[in-house]
């Protein structure tokens, strides 16, 4: 694969990550009782060393990338309490913004400058910035070029390295990398990348405890080999993971999670607008509370109230709740009438099963991220898609297979 540049942070630090320790029923907690201390000193951000990892120097580059694309997201949402003209609606009717097409725009430009021969499969492509004036005036008070200059001020925040100025073509053609048109595969396995740049708009325009992510993994050779995922309002109790001597309130905000084969899934938090760094925990899951083993609780119900108090209401929010242990399951039914795109679940998959986690449709097939083969972009999973904690999933899809319509949603 082309490479080019240098990665992330080369300063020496003392950086710590908390192993995900998928595992239990949902509702299952953290707990602080049997927590241990998992500090890993080195000239690097990741928790593990270069030689443990074939792909690290791709992974020290998407979580930096991705950890940008998060401050752009928390950045563009406080705007929005400012100007409502941020907010834009694509033609299919899902909420959009700024924060969208930036992220996908900022991160395709520091990939194609990182690892120019490695292609990107993405959602977005800017078909509705480049619409005419007269489909953007909906918009009070923008015109179409205003649209991307608002683009263009969120990304040339955070991008770096750029050898060119950055103009609204540049971002535009960014965008469109990852698009639809942009690139055909054909049927060998191939080397790309996937990204949802926001799953959970809906959530990112709710309010400050909805949750959303930005979702970015690498597929080499048609396996998924890495994946990261930030989550900007993903809700800490700093007291009980043991955190001392903070002028800080009871609860912080934030995480990436983040994944390698071989190497396991780890978390580790931002927060105080993302820029600092929180010593962390590798704890084991608290299994040890009453609960009626007959019932398995399941997302989005699975969080029970939390659902409703975070908006844990996106595919790729749900993964993580699975892979940090806060759930067991998630079900996802395959309707006829619903495409169900790689970059909901790419991510997803190598987080949980890098957790000790289990992804596979209906009939317990591994998702072939190669069934749509020209565009690589829609899976067919048979029936939909189960995600456990790995001891739960032969079970459920004897369930499924054998009597449907015990699964219920709660």
């Amino acid at each position: 694969m082309g490479q080019s540049g240098s990665v992330g942070s080369n300063i020496t630090a003392q950086l710590t990550w908390s192993v995900s320790p998928i595992g239990g029923f949902a509702g299952t907690i953290y707990s602080s009782r049997t927590s241990r201390s998992c500090t890993f000193g080195s000239r690097s951000s990741l928790p593990f060393l270069p030689e443990k990892a074939k792909f690290y120097r791709e992974l020290e580059a998407a979580v930096d990338v991705v950890e940008r694309a998060c401050r752009l997201c928390v950045d563009v949402k406080k705007s929005l309490l400012y100007d409502k003209g941020r907010i834009l609606e694509k033609n299919d009717q899902t909420p959009v913004t700024i924060a969208d097409f930036g992220v996908q725009a900022l991160i395709s430009l520091e990939l194609k400058r990182l690892f120019p021969s490695i292609s990107l499969v993405a959602e977005e492509d800017s078909s509705f910035l480049r619409s005419n004036s007269g489909v953007l005036q909906r918009v009070h008070g923008h015109d179409g070029n205003s649209l991307v200059n608002l683009v263009l001020t969120a990304v040339a925040d955070k991008v770096t390295g750029a050898d060119d100025p950055l103009t609204s073509n540049v971002v535009l053609e960014a965008i469109d990398r990852g698009g639809k048109d942009a690139v055909s595969f054909d049927a060998q396995p191939a080397t790309y990348w996937v990204l949802d740049p926001i799953d959970g708009t809906r959530g990112f325009l709710k309010g400050n405890d909805a949750l959303y992510v930005v979702g970015l993994a690498l597929v080499v050779d048609g396996e998924i080999v890495l994946g990261v995922m930030g989550c900007p309002n993903w809700k800490i109790d700093i007291l009980s993971a043991g955190i001392r001597d903070r002028k800080t309130g009871d609860r912080e905000t934030g995480i990436i999670m983040i994944a390698h084969e071989g190497c396991g899934t780890w978390t580790r938090r931002f927060f105080d607008g993302m820029d600092k760094f929180l010593t962390l925990f590798s704890s084991t899951v608290d299994d040890t509370k009453d609960r009626d083993r007959r019932t398995i609780l399941l997302l989005p119900t699975c969080c029970g109230r939390q659902k409703y108090e975070t908006g844990c209401e996106y595919s790729l929010c749900k993964y993580l709740m699975v892979a940090s242990g806060r759930a067991s399951v998630f079900i996802l039914r395959a309707r006829a009438q619903t495409i169900i795109k790689v970059w909901d679940h790419a991510v997803g998959v190598i987080c949980i099963q890098e957790a000790g986690g289990k992804v596979t449709d209906w009939i317990g097939t591994e998702l072939d991220l190669a069934a749509d083969e020209a565009g690589r972009r829609i899976i067919y999973p048979s029936g939909g898609v189960l995600v456990t904690n790995g001891r739960l999933h032969n079970q459920l899809l004897e369930m499924i297979s054998s009597n449907f319509h015990v699964i219920r949603h709660a």
